[in-house]
């Protein structure tokens, strides 16, 4: 599997990008999967669901299963947060898997930008990331790809990644 990462400041795009850019890459005949990494404690059960009365009763794992989806939740329980490579492997093969956050992981990324977020570009300082996508026109040594341009997006991230 290819990995590529989309990465940013909050607010500044990414995932709406990553959404853009799963539909154009699957539109393209390539199978994709997604990773979002997020800072907090992300609820993804709700409670009252049976899968959550089952986490809250203190299940380690919780696999929920119908007709259209399965999904495998893992409660830490107080251990460390696990490296990527090891959510990697949980996967199942694709062609690509894009990767939301992890700004410091060693895969290539392209930096989400938005001018008016006033932040700094992670990209002069980190040489993970091939190019920066933005709304401006920003200094950096990396290639800069108009933000709202997914095609061109795309194109770069396949061409990187040989697909």
């Amino acid at each position: 599997m290819k990995l590529y990462g989309i990465t940013g400041w909050k607010n500044s795009g990414k995932t709406g990008l990553m959404e853009r850019l799963v539909t154009e890459i699957t539109g393209r005949g390539l199978t994709v999967s997604t990773v979002k990494h997020a800072h907090h404690a992300t609820e993804i059960d709700h409670p009252g669901r049976d899968s959550y009365r089952h986490r809250q009763a203190g299940a380690v794992e919780v696999l929920v299963a119908s007709p259209l989806r399965w999904a495998l939740m893992h409660e830490l329980r107080g251990a460390e947060e696990p490296p990527l490579a090891d959510l990697l492997a949980h996967l199942s093969p694709v062609d690509l898997v894009l990767i939301e956050g992890y700004k410091t992981a060693p895969h290539p990324k392209v930096e989400a930008h938005r001018a008016a977020t006033g932040q700094p570009l992670l990209a002069n300082d980190n040489p993970t990331i091939r190019a920066v996508a933005s709304n401006a026109a920003p200094d950096t040594p990396v290639p800069v790809l108009p933000l709202d341009d997914t095609g061109a997006i795309a194109e770069f991230i396949l061409a990187e990644v040989g697909l």
